[in-house]
């Protein structure tokens, strides 16, 4: 009628057998132990566990049990954080082209490119590209003069000169 709860090889008790006499039982009891334990875990945006359960936010409760290699229970409770990814969207506006934080060099407008960088978190962040390029322009001042002429960079020529170029901004605000 005792509950043992740890191994004992020297407890005894005494029966009375078939002939009437004493007949003594020697106790040989080893006890395996269950334990249990945590799993931390700091994932992104979900994860599965080994109970086959998919997490999507922040889990402290669940549990599962295995077997030890005493052949007992192991239980082990999940100490799970989520964290999470984000994206966004890169508006520029660029003339002729534009290097972009992917290295590449866009001459036309884009809305599709993406980079993956990493958040506060730890975790993807992926930018969209929303480029919008403007074209730059050029056009040719034809002027005739006698003698000289005073032109808009402010140079007086007295001599013809078809080489000479000087930069505005267009209407697009481009060279």
């Amino acid at each position: 009628g005792v509950t043992y709860t740890s191994s004992n090889n020297t407890a005894t008790h005494t029966l009375t057998n078939a002939a009437g006499c004493d007949s003594v039982v020697n106790l040989d009891l080893t006890v395996n132990y269950s334990n249990s334990g945590t799993d931390d875990i700091l994932d992104c945006d979900s994860i599965t566990w080994i109970d086959g359960v998919t997490y999507t936010t922040n889990n402290n409760t669940a549990t599962h049990t295995l077997t030890n290699a005493a052949g007992c229970d192991s239980v082990v409770t999940l100490d799970l954080t989520i964290n999470y990814s984000s994206s966004g969207t890169d508006t520029q506006t660029a003339c002729d082209s534009l290097t972009w934080i992917n290295g590449v060099t866009y001459a036309t407008s884009n809305n599709t490119a993406t980079h993956s960088l990493t958040n506060a978190a730890g975790c993807d962040s992926v930018v969209t590209l929303n480029l919008t390029i403007i074209n730059s322009s050029s056009v040719t001042d034809t002027q005739t003069a006698c003698g000289s002429y005073t032109w808009i960079d402010g140079v007086t020529y007295t001599a013809s000169n078809n080489t000479t170029t000087h930069t505005l901004t267009n209407a697009a605000g481009c060279d």
